[in-house]
């Protein structure tokens, strides 16, 4: 089912599961573009935000329907053992060793909306740290990486790899040379529990991999 060219995967009284496209934001925000949640209550009503993408990533969200299922959902989002996210990512540059963990303390600045490693030691600071595998690279360099959440910071994927000198594809915000509308980040996997049944249920969605920079990883 689509509207307004949304791609809805899976509804219920409890919740959506949607696929946000890249460039879309997933609440109101100042650039008044339409957006997700917005585009959502017109269709549904009585729509929640229980985490939210950014506007350049594009995939999988889940929006709650009522009160109560967004309660809920929110307790999950906190809790990455039970909120499941999986992201593919294109990276400028191959990460030193196929697949590994990343871990770092984080610094959000609100005024430069930019996450920053710091010490640990800086106030402010909490810990970040993400799980990825390399999937496929090209003759120039560019990886394909399959990353799993397991805490959920600001620009935490953006900002950890580009602290190793592999940024994301067209992120300028963090150093990449790499130009494209965007970058190439999408949420790729979600798993959760029912709010109503507690039943586990997974998604998963990938982007247009006739597109750039996907283009570059097809057999």
């Amino acid at each position: 089912m689509e509207n307004n060219d949304i791609k809805i995967l899976y509804e219920d009284r409890a919740m959506v599961v949607v696929v946000k496209p890249c460039g879309m934001p997933s609440q109101p925000d100042p650039s008044g573009k339409a957006d997700m949640l917005s585009i959502l209550n017109d269709k549904y009503h009585d729509i929640f935000l229980v985490h939210r993408l950014d506007t350049s990533t594009g995939g999988l969200m889940v929006y709650a329907r009522g009160k109560k299922p967004a309660g809920i959902l929110s307790q999950q989002v906190q809790d990455h053992e039970v909120f499941k996210k999986t992201y593919l990512v294109a990276l400028e540059k191959a990460p030193e060793s196929p697949e590994g963990e990343l871990v770092d303390y984080l610094y959000h600045d609100k005024r430069q909306n930019k996450s920053f490693v710091v010490k640990s030691d800086r106030k402010g600071s909490k810990e970040a740290r993400l799980t990825y595998k390399v999937l496929k690279s090209n003759e120039d360099g560019h990886s394909l990486v399959e990353v799993r959440l397991h805490t959920g910071r600001s620009h935490q994927i953006r900002v950890q790899f580009a602290s190793r000198k592999t940024p994301v594809y067209g992120d300028g915000k963090y150093g990449a040379r790499c130009k494209m509308k965007g970058f190439a980040l999408w949420s790729s996997k979600m798993e959760i529990k029912h709010p109503f049944t507690n039943k586990v249920m997974e998604f998963e969605y990938s982007p247009d991999f006739t597109q750039i920079p996907w283009s570059e990883f097809n057999d």
